[in-house]
């Protein structure tokens, strides 16, 4: 995103009229005074609208979106990158990861089981959006035709022991220390269920490692925000009414899922609102075309009122 330069002024506004003449929508690069004996104290009103927008525009929010590669984590990165009011940057684990969502310069490539290797895309950043996971795999062999259940498995050193738990806590601690303002992390409902059949896929007890990464995050003192999205849906954001929850509720109703796109606008909302910070609740949605699309983020995560 182009920065604009600063003008340093330090001028007294006294009342006149300046027309400021716009060059892009965002970018008001001169100004057209009228000639009067008054010109001058219009030209400082001028100069000093000019210097604030400009100052305004160069203070967009730097935020790094951690496993953009993934399918929610893209969407995320694409929204940040199209708004004004943000620089984005995002983590993948591998190079091909990058090329494969762009290869752009805010693109950079670390492993948060390693927490060294994630220090440079954290450096500079005022948010962090964590979208990091283990990710079951299928066993082969599995034929649907007869029955049965699949049989997961997680990779060698990719368990979410290791991912969920250890990976999370070194982004909250990486992101601590270069001074962060806010973390928002999504995690999973169902984590108040040790017996939960997510637990079972590969024993690797998913949510109850994700379930302490959240804990740590809200022990942690930085400002937090912790989306607990239901089952997520590959559909159209933004024509749902969403709902919030607390304590797995949403799961026992028929209103347990919600579009990824949704996730995703709810991360970047949570960034825009201090009603969002210190916060921890479920997402799920209504189905398309009952009640009203949610459109007043600020109402939405003021009905909020758990901190976990």
């Amino acid at each position: 995103m182009a920065t604009l330069p600063r003008v340093p002024l330090v001028i007294s506004i006294r009342s006149s009229k300046c027309r400021l003449v716009a060059e892009s929508s965002t970018h008001f690069s001169y100004l057209t005074l009228s000639s009067s004996s008054s010109s001058h104290s219009r030209n400082r009103k001028s100069l000093s609208l000019s210097a604030a927008m400009a100052d305004s525009s160069s203070s967009s929010s730097t935020v790094l979106v951690t496993g953009a590669g993934g399918r929610t984590g893209q969407i995320v990165y694409k929204k940040l990158k199209e708004s004004s009011l943000y620089v984005a940057r995002g983590l993948v684990r591998t190079q091909e990861s990058k090329e494969s969502i762009g290869g752009a310069d805010d693109l950079y490539v670390g492993d948060v089981r390693d927490e060294s290797s994630i220090v440079p895309a954290v450096q500079g950043i005022d948010a962090l959006i964590i979208l990091t996971s283990a990710v079951p795999k299928m066993k082969a062999g599995f034929d649907p035709t007869k029955g049965g259940r699949p049989e997961f498995f997680f990779d060698e050193g990719a368990y979410p022991e290791q991912v969920d738990w250890i990976g999370q806590k070194n982004q909250i601690d990486a992101a601590k220390a270069a001074g962060v303002k806010q973390i928002v992390l999504v995690g999973s409902m169902g984590g108040t269920d040790l017996n939960h059949p997510l637990n079972k896929l590969g024993n690797g007890n998913i949510l109850i490692w994700k379930r302490k990464a959240e804990q740590y995050l809200a022990d942690s003192g930085v400002p937090y925000t912790i989306i607990r999205a239901g089952g997520l849906l590959d559909k159209e954001g933004g024509v749902r009414e969403l709902l919030v929850g607390k304590d797995d509720e949403l799961l026992k109703t028929e209103t347990k899922s919600v579009p990824r796109a949704d996730v995703a606008q709810v991360c970047i909302q949570a960034l825009q609102f201090e009603e969002s910070k210190n916060k921890a609740f479920d997402l799920a949605s209504k189905a398309e075309g009952v009640g009203t699309p949610t459109k007043d983020f600020k109402a939405f995560f003021s009905q909020i009122t758990t901190q976990f």
